[in-house]
């Protein structure tokens, strides 16, 4: 019955389109940050990022959050590095300038974080280096030479270390993206794109094939609840 599951779509969702724009783009972000809340995904992130940090104490730490869409979990590490008394200077960096602008909104009384576009897997890009790079549902967007590319790209720009947050495929989490959240949204978008996010996303064994194609053996791939990987690499 499921057995299109078996294997990652390789169907495009309709936020791979860099000129997406408009009133639905801004709905969609904002279904986005109340669906990682709720389920927390954006709580999964925070925790990868504090492993890092308790286990390289520093004051200053620069972070980079690839995908970084509408900048919720950004203002949730800003949240958390006051009550901590770590100095957090991040960066994100999404391809879609209409999504970027949404963002620079969103985190304006947020004086730690700048958000700008650029393509990760351009040169400009590459030159710039970071304590810690984030990415939460983004791997999925990727086709797998270029999720090899990235990963050994950004763990040569990371002094630190690499956290990864994406969707498990499986049964359950699709009937569950297909007949809750979907029926949920407002946004056509997440209408489409949400259950698409499952179709594209990871068995435990392709994300262990990719991290060897890369090269990397210091890492822990953990599954957590509501259908997530949290995948964070050492350096």
């Amino acid at each position: 019955m499921f057995e299109f599951l078996n294997h990652r779509s390789s169907k495009e969702e309709i936020m791979d389109d860099f000129f997406c724009q408009g009133e639905v783009v801004d709905q969609t972000l904002r279904e986005l940050n109340q669906i990682n809340t709720y389920l927390g995904g954006d709580q999964l992130s925070l925790n990868g990022v504090k492993k890092l940090i308790l286990k390289n104490p520093r004051q200053t730490y620069e972070i980079v959050d690839l995908g970084c869409g509408g900048g919720d979990t950004l203002k949730l590490f800003d949240k958390w590095g006051k009550r901590h008394n770590q100095d957090l200077k991040m960066t994100g960096i999404d391809a879609n300038e209409h999504i970027v602008d949404y963002a620079k909104r969103n985190c304006k009384k947020y004086p730690n974080i700048s958000v700008t576009s650029e393509n990760i897997l351009g040169e400009k890009f590459k030159e710039r280096t970071f304590d810690i790079a984030h990415a939460s549902l983004f791997l999925h967007h990727l086709h797998e030479d270029e999720i090899v590319v990235l990963l050994k790209q950004i763990l040569w720009q990371v002094r630190v270390g690499i956290v990864i947050n994406d969707l498990h495929r499986h049964w359950v989490s699709y009937l569950f993206t297909k007949h809750l959240i979907a029926n949920w949204s407002k946004s056509d978008m997440v209408k489409y794109d949400a259950v698409l996010s499952v179709e594209r996303s990871f068995m435990r064994e392709e994300l262990e094939k990719y991290l060897k194609m890369a090269g990397i053996t210091n890492y822990t791939l953990t599954w957590r609840w509501a259908y997530r990987w949290e995948l964070i690499i050492w350096k």
